[in-house]
């Protein structure tokens, strides 16, 4: 018969409770020669078979109830041992009741010596029994590991009860193919000290113990992946092609217990370098608690996200807004599950429908907007421009005046970092919205100047719609990348290595600001509460990072290793794109608030019937269907956008000013909008 076999052997546990027995016995029996001096007066005379006889009976009948004899012995730990000292113990206090009974009143037998004699059979036998464990798990351990190529061998970061329970979780698995090797840590009194007999190696350790034992993987909580200790740890990790994986917070646990599916490959959003956000949850509650909130691009990766946190403060009511029928439809299953039904309403629809887009104002009146419904792919936004200032520039102008015309309180608008310098017609059209929106703020015109919007309102038939007085607050929040949003160079390069690679880089040094999605959402909370209309808000995104580097690590948390396992290819600047981004241009300056990864950029502001004439302009060369007369155009809208590796360079000179291009003014006020 094949033992270490992918179906182990298991010795049924009726053997394992005989084996018990039989060496509790034989300690009794030990015990009794030693005290005797081996001279044998009690076994001459055949009454010592009755003591071992009614040992016997004790013994089995302890250890059956108190189960010593379940579980696998390959996996005993410290409740094992524990528990074997107990039954031992718990012997030794029922037997002298029992002999007494038995042997002495029943049979008139002599008394044996009996404390003593229980007190070397309970150090004897404990240790037998535990030695026996400890023995079978040690040879199994190195048998399996001999047979077995491909056994995994762990360590544990930490050596606090934490670690141990993580010890625990992988030998209750019964998994062949993982053994724990020991635990590490970076410092402490239990460096080199045994903890349920595995070692507690120093971190400095790693390399010799990667070598020495084949270490496959490192797992540590989740909660300490951002420990300047641990991040030594992780990066020597990665170098050394060990997998790393996280064990979530014991309040994620299932019904208070780890197990091994629970544990996860540590995510690249693990390795930013970035200090963890604050925000004052209070001043974000009382800003949020019992108002209405309306969403748009709820859909989305930063939509969704700000339903999630806003449903936590408790609003009177969400709506969620995207035209993605299928993705918001899970999005609401999604809330549903955690909040109640009645709070929250969808609202399918697009942005650039203004008649369509006065519904869910008249009905529901919010009382904050959220505005995060966007074209935001550059190099799509490239081959389509119209669609771009449709959606991006016409999109927000529609949720931005009817703000106003329902009385909306605070419109929060999520721009981007691709507005400074645009060098891409996505970031012009963000940057075009931003304007409009800070121009919006200090404007006393009428936002619904357009004909059809003014026949809409009156259709509404709603005194309460206020078409003159402009009492809106606009705010604008400006980051740059989020992690695993949808699109982005996360989920795209984590597609690439599960189909073997290669991962496609646009440029070696191409760098990027990175911020989690929940992250982000956090500071446009906080920047939300803050803003007293017209702040343009800029986020502290830490470091920026090169993607190449962000390509490597993710290779390496995979367990593989770059340029032999997973291949990067660099295959050249998307038309639209830039090596950097910045989150302000030369001209513009910041202020400090009280959150240190929140300042307010200082931006030349424009005004209101200056930026409305260009945007109409803008529209009516949408219908035209001449991008470059389009684009001629948002490049005379904002001096700063200058092309990169784009067809539309050609409208720019050497020196960046524009081109003389022909564009037609348009002096009146155009009915486009439906």
């Amino acid at each position: 018969m094949k033992i270490f076999t992918n179906r182990p052997f298991i010795v049924p546990r009726w053997i394992i409770l005989i084996a018990d027995t039989v060496i509790s016995t034989a300690s009794f029996v030990l015990s009794y020669f030693i005290l005797q001096e081996f001279r044998f007066p009690l076994l001459i005379r055949g009454h010592f078979f009755i003591y071992a006889g009614l040992f016997v009976a004790t013994s089995l009948t302890v250890f059956y109830a108190m189960r010593i004899y379940r579980g696998l012995i390959r996996y005993s730990n410290t409740k094992d041992m524990f528990r074997i000292f107990s039954a031992v113990l718990v012997v030794s206090l029922i037997y002298p009741v029992v002999s007494e009974l038995v042997a002495i009143r029943l049979y008139r037998i002599p008394r044996l010596d009996m404390p003593t004699l229980l007190v070397l059979n309970f150090f004897i036998s404990s240790s037998l029994l535990i030695m026996l464990r400890t023995s079978i798990k040690e040879v199994y351990i190195l048998a399996k590991g001999n047979a077995l190529a491909d056994v995994k061998r762990v360590l544990i970061y930490g050596s606090d009860q934490h670690a141990i329970l993580i010890k625990q979780a992988i030998e209750a698995a019964n998994n062949e193919k993982v053994v724990v090797s020991g635990f590490i840590q970076s410092g402490g009194k239990k460096i080199n000290s045994n903890i349920e007999q595995k070692r507690v190696y120093h971190s400095r350790e790693l390399a010799d113990l990667h070598k020495k034992f084949n270490i496959n993987k490192v797992i540590l909580p989740n909660s300490l992946s951002n420990n300047a200790d641990v991040r030594r740890i992780i990066d020597q990790c990665l170098n050394l092609g060990i997998q790393v994986q996280a064990v979530p917070p014991s309040e994620q646990w299932v019904s208070g217990k780890l197990s091994m599916g629970q544990m996860q490959d540590l995510r690249i959003e693990d390795l930013l370098p970035r200090k963890p956000i604050e925000i004052n949850n209070q001043l974000v509650s009382k800003e949020i608690y019992g108002k209405r909130v309306l969403i748009t691009g709820a859909a989305g990766s930063i939509g969704s996200e700000i339903a999630r946190q806003v449903m936590s403060y408790n609003p009177e009511m969400v709506v969620l807004c995207d035209q993605a029928e299928s993705p918001l439809h899970e999005m609401q299953l999604e809330l549903e599950e955690g909040y109640p039904a009645a709070k929250i309403k969808t609202f399918i629809a697009s942005i650039r429908n203004l008649r369509r887009m006065i519904i869910p104002f008249k009905e529901y009146r919010p009382h904050i907007v959220f505005h995060a419904a966007a074209y935001k792919h550059v190099p799509m936004m490239e081959k389509y421009p119209e669609e771009a200032i449709l959606t991006n520039v016409m999109g927000t102008r529609n949720m931005a005046d009817l703000s106003v015309c329902f009385g909306v309180e605070k419109f929060i608008m999520i721009s981007t970092d691709k507005a400074v310098n645009p060098t891409n017609i996505m970031g012009a059209s963000k940057r075009i919205a931003e304007t409009y929106v800070q121009s919006l703020n200090s404007s006393s015109f009428n936002p619904p100047s357009t004909e059809l919007l003014s026949d809409l309102l009156r259709d509404a038939d709603d005194e309460s719609i206020s078409v003159v007085n402009n009492k809106t607050r606009f705010i604008t929040t400006r980051f740059g990348n989020v992690l695993g949003s949808n699109g982005s160079v996360i989920p795209r390069f984590r597609s690439q290595i599960q189909h073997g690679g290669p991962i496609t880089v646009t440029h070696p040094e191409i760098t990027r600001y990175f911020m989690t999605i929940p992250e982000a959402v956090q500071l446009v909370l906080e920047a939300a509460t803050m803003g007293n209309g017209g702040e343009i808000f800029v986020f502290d995104m830490g470091q920026p990072v090169k993607i190449a580097d962000l390509a490597k690590n993710m290779i390496k948390l995979a367990g593989l290793v770059p340029d032999k396992d997973i291949n990067i290819v660099y295959t050249g600047l998307r038309p639209g794109e830039k090596l950097y981004e910045e989150l302000l241009n030369e001209k513009e300056k910041t202020l400090p608030t009280h959150h240190e990864k929140i300042k307010i950029a200082k931006v030349v502001s424009r005004s209101y019937k200056e930026v409305l004439n260009d945007i109409e302009n803008l529209t009516e060369l949408c219908k035209q269907g001449d991008h470059f007369k389009l684009v001629g155009k948002m490049k005379l809208i904002i001096p700063e956008f200058i092309s990169n590796n784009s067809e539309f360079a050609k409208l720019d000179d050497v020196k960046g000013r524009k081109k003389v291009l022909f564009v037609p003014a348009f002096t009146e006020t155009i009915n486009i909008r439906n």
